[in-house]
């Protein structure tokens, strides 16, 4: 019987990485449901919903894995994952807003508290700190599930929550 499972793997940053990841687990049979990739500093993150075929483990997988040596000194997991593998009308992205300006503590957390008051739901987040001659920037990607009837509303509200603490603000429809 296929087991769906929770790959995760954090280690250096690496050109290749996803490749050999990917393709040890395309020769194991493993079918990739959602997954995300990110660097985060000089390391990088891997997540993937797996279903692993008839008679390969997830002992197997991270047995296999660990022996990468894209991987070596990384922290790999394998965990069963035991909720549905398929998103449901939360994970279905409606946006994409990005919010940029000189960074200060709480940005992240004043414009995700306002997504809260329209139901909205952050499907995908990307920030990153860009350093600058004069100041160091910090952009915010958001990838958003608004319900339609609250879209307007959300988006001036995020708009002018941007504004309060000095933001940028673009958004545009996703057709994701």
């Amino acid at each position: 019987m296929a087991e769906t499972v929770l790959i995760s793997v954090f280690c250096q940053d690496r050109t290749g990485l996803i490749a050999a990841v990917t393709g040890e687990l395309f020769s194991l049979g493993a079918n990739l449901g959602d997954t995300t990739f990110s660097v985060l500093g000089t390391g990088a993150e891997f997540n993937s919903v797996c279903e692993l075929p008839d008679g390969v483990t997830g002992a197997d997988a991270l047995r296999e894995l660990e022996s990468l040596p894209e991987l070596e000194e990384g922290e790999i997991s394998v965990t069963p994952f035991d909720l549905d593998p398929i998103s449901g009308p939360l994970g279905n992205i409606t946006h994409r807003i990005v919010v940029q300006g000189g960074d200060q503590p709480g940005l992240t957390a004043r414009i995700c508290e306002a997504f809260v008051q329209f139901d909205a739901n952050i499907v995908r987040m990307n920030s990153r700190k860009i350093p600058g001659p004069d100041t160091t920037q910090y952009r915010i990607s958001f990838y958003v599930s608004i319900p339609q009837e609250r879209t307007k509303s959300c988006l001036a509200t995020i708009a002018n929550t941007a504004g309060e603490v000095g933001l940028s603000f673009e958004s545009m429809s996703w057709d994701g």
